[in-house]
């Protein structure tokens, strides 16, 4: 148990690290007026913290920084409930005025959590259950070459060209989307070859002439299609944190990135509400410096994407914490509301 002196001085070292990412050290902190201790308490008290593992002293400086343990701690025990009122406002008001699509409502949300905090934030949208087809368009661009569309549940629309096999004529091509539109539609998208090659196989057989042609091209579309979804803000708000200088950590952040698949596989494992993990709690290698904050998002009680905040150990956590629980009430909301006006 840290004393009420120890803990005291904890926060005002996380607090003041955080606002300025210099080391701090006991005659600095001496001079603040939340601290009524001499240097030489404080000094003992640094000490002691740093051999109890909440504090880590650097090469270049006498002063010291908060560890990750130390970090761990500030999180669990010393950050209580903030509300910046202002900045939840603006969340409610960008993410509900005038966006009624729900890519458009889950990219906003994203780009607007990376520029209140600096940091970048990663939205997962909806899982691949979760997902239905609620339309398909096939429009001829030309005697020879026309453009499949896809629209789902969630508002994705996933658009192809292609080129119309020979002995494909108008009305099979239009005979295709009939059959296609009444027995897909609702029908999840991880579920979509399965009744390709069963129901749908079967109708088209009766009712096409050139049966295999028109099928491969239909299947080579739908195999193709991908709907979870990242969406991602402020990817380049790493470069701005001074811990971050390092060419290899900045490579091995940006060649994560790049592997959406691996990123959404590690969303995918946060729990509900808020979570916090913080540099070597991480499993994957590449944000082992960072810390990560997860929350979920919900649509009638039922688990519908993460929210996920990626940026250095020495992260506004009250601050973040706050803007991440606004913004899942926020996108929970507006997803309802999206989904009741297009059910």
């Amino acid at each position: 148990m840290l004393t009420e002196r120890q803990l005291i001085i904890l926060q005002v070292i996380i607090d003041d690290f955080v606002d300025s990412a210099h080391p701090i050290g006991s005659q600095a902190l001496s001079k603040k007026e939340s601290l009524p201790y001499s240097a030489a308490t404080i000094r003992n008290e640094m000490a002691d913290l740093e051999e109890l593992g909440f504090l880590e002293k650097t090469h270049t400086s006498s002063g010291r920084v908060p560890s990750e343990k130390g970090y761990r701690y500030y999180v669990d025990h010393l950050i209580g409930p903030s509300t910046n009122q202002n900045e939840v406002s603006m969340i409610k008001d960008i993410v509900q005025d005038g966006f009624f699509e729900f890519e458009q409502i889950v990219q906003m949300s994203a780009e607007v959590l990376s520029e209140l905090t600096n940091y970048t934030s990663i939205i997962l949208g909806p899982e691949m259950f979760e997902t239905t087809l609620k339309q398909i368009q096939i429009l001829p661009l030309s005697n020879h070459t026309a453009v499949a569309i896809l629209v789902t549940n969630t508002g994705h629309v996933e658009h192809r060209s292609f080129t119309i096999p020979e002995k494909i004529n108008t009305s099979d091509l239009e005979k295709m989307v009939n059959i296609m539109n009444d027995r897909l539609n609702g029908v999840p998208i991880i579920k979509l070859q399965d009744v390709l090659n069963t129901e749908i196989a079967h109708l088209m057989k009766m009712y096409i002439d050139d049966f295999d042609k028109s099928f491969d091209y239909l299947k080579a579309f739908f195999g193709n299609d991908n709907p979870v979804k990242l969406y991602i803000g402020g990817k380049s708000n790493i470069l701005l944190q001074p811990e971050f200088n390092d060419v290899d950590k900045i490579r091995s952040f940006f060649s994560m990135m790049e592997k959406e698949d691996e990123i959404a596989s590690m969303l995918k494992n946060s729990k509900n509400g808020i979570e916090v993990t913080i540099g070597n709690e991480n499993e994957v290698d590449a944000i082992k410096d960072l810390s990560l904050i997860t929350a979920s998002y919900h649509l009638g009680g039922g688990h519908m994407g993460t929210i996920a905040l990626l940026g250095p150990t020495r992260m506004e956590y009250k601050k973040v914490i706050s803007l991440i629980k606004g913004l899942s009430t926020e996108m929970t909301d507006a997803l309802y509301m999206w989904y009741r006006n297009n059910d």
